[in-house]
């Protein structure tokens, strides 16, 4: 079986040369995430236009993502290579926006200096503490008792700070705007309800972004069903929520989260982490791959690279590996049982839905492909909507996401197991939009004359929930 889970991938110093880009696109990477609280403004934008300028001359429907900071406190700007923090360094703590070095570190906390105590400890990168020894005038003298590397605007965890929490910030808004404006794919933020989210009032995907919720908050575990109800995608961010929750409970929140996802339809992606040796290293740690492989265990839609492909020194690598794990790992999932698993929570109580007759449709489908050993799913959407739906029972057999909306077909590209294909039917008319279909999936190769398919598709003269599911054989 080809590989069904997603591979998201920051690009940062280390990759955001066009080379580096074609090898990474080539080896896997589905989305390209830019994290706008490491990259300047100017710098992202010129990044985002060089992965859709690469991707088009490759001929691959690459998604994009950017990353916003949020209200996250974070310290200033490392150097380009980062710096690596060993234990028992001593640093100087200062509250502002400045740049940050091994001897000083600015973080834009300004409440620092008096919320802070002789033993207090201070989180830095997810990995880097810093214990404070002395609270002096304007700054903080501390000690490193956790080592490690930190790079760019690293967020900052200050368990005992009083900063009022801020969804959504002026800097946010004004790359929202930016990045909209040039048709950027995903936007992800995090969020503690529902009410963050609807606070950015973008327009609905395709038309506007899908809006990427990420969950690295335990407020937003609590919340997590009026998020589900207005994000169109799902982040689990282990890193930031690792430090709220606590470590034993964290591989149940990450499968909990999951399953409630794939059921309310959205894709998910897991982030954090997951081959982190690899920064530095050429393989990574058997912990870590088993790691990835009970992502997609759990049914994740995607699975994410952070710093190792951004500032790490084998970004190309990284992506052949983590293709080379998750492809493993998808031939061992047991789709079958999934599958009856979701429909189960999807029909229970969802009789008179809107999304009911879409259910029934993707259930069938899904139930079909399986017992009758079908090619593939032709799935055919403007929206996306119907794809997603087909893609949360996880068949075996391939989903071809058609859709006449290249934004649509970008945005398909974090989804679990769906093959974009943009196709230009040119009519509302239902049978020949299905035959245009069947003929561009046997000239890409896709199927073959034959091949018993299934074509779940909406009637564009009524309400979308007329999705019509049908069994073929290619002509």
């Amino acid at each position: 079986m080809a590989r069904r889970t997603k591979i998201i991938a920051t690009i940062g110093p280390a990759s955001a040369d066009e080379a580096t880009l074609i090898a990474m696109m080539q080896a896997g990477m589905n989305v390209a995430r830019i994290a706008l609280a490491h990259t300047p403004l100017d710098e992202a934008l010129e990044r985002h236009q060089r992965i859709r300028d690469v991707a088009e001359r490759l001929g691959l429907n690459i998604g994009t993502m950017i990353d916003l900071p949020g209200s996250k406190t974070r310290t200033g700007r490392f150097p380009a290579e980062g710096v690596e923090f060993s234990v028992d360094d001593t640093v100087t703590l200062v509250p502002g926006a400045g740049d940050s070095s091994a001897e000083q570190i600015s973080i834009d906390y300004a409440h620092l200096v008096d919320d802070c105590h002789v033993g207090d400890e201070i989180l830095v990168g997810g990995s880097v503490i810093f214990a404070v020894q002395k609270v002096q005038g304007q700054s903080i003298t501390a000690k490193v008792i956790s080592s490690g590397p930190l790079s760019g605007r690293a967020g900052v965890h200050i368990p005992f700070g009083t900063a009022v929490y801020r969804p959504v910030t002026d800097f946010d808004r004004e790359a929202l705007d930016k990045f909209v404006e040039v048709g950027v794919d995903m936007v992800a933020i995090s969020v503690n309800s529902g009410r963050d989210l609807r606070e950015l009032a973008l327009e609905p995907h395709p038309r506007g972004p899908m809006v990427i919720a990420k969950i690295e908050t335990m407020a937003a575990v609590e919340n997590l069903s009026s998020i589900i109800e207005d994000a169109a995608g799902i982040m689990v961010e282990r890193g930031a929520l690792g430090i709220e929750a606590n470590l034993e409970d964290l591989p149940h929140i990450q499968k909990s989260v999951i399953r409630e996802c794939i059921a309310g339809g959205l894709p998910v992606i897991t982030a954090a982490q997951m081959l982190d040796s690899m920064v530095k290293a050429q393989a990574p740690t058997r912990a870590e791959a088993t790691d990835i492989a009970n992502a997609v265990f759990d049914g994740t839609s995607a699975v994410m690279l952070s710093a190792e492909t951004a500032i790490g020194e084998h970004p190309v690598l990284v992506v052949e590996t983590m293709a080379r794990i998750a492809e493993r790992s998808d031939d061992q999932f047991n789709h079958q049982a999934w599958a009856e698993r979701v429909a189960a929570i999807r029909m229970a109580g969802h009789e008179h839905s809107e999304a009911a007759i879409t259910d029934a449709m993707t259930i069938a489908a899904a139930r079909a492909s399986e017992e009758l050993n079908v090619r593939a799913l032709l799935c055919i959407s403007a929206s996306g909507f119907t794809v997603r739906s087909m893609a949360r029972f996880r068949p075996s057999a391939k989903i071809l996401g058609f859709s006449g909306q290249k934004a649509t077909v970008r945005q398909l590209a974090s989804s679990w197991g769906v093959t974009p294909i943009y196709f230009e039917s040119g009519t509302a008319d239902y049978e020949e939009r299905v035959r245009l279909a069947v003929n561009q999936a046997r000239r890409e190769g896709h199927v073959a004359t034959g091949d018993l398919i299934g074509v779940v598709a909406g009637i564009a003269s009524v309400a979308r929930a007329t999705d019509t599911f049908r069994m073929m054989r290619v002509p």
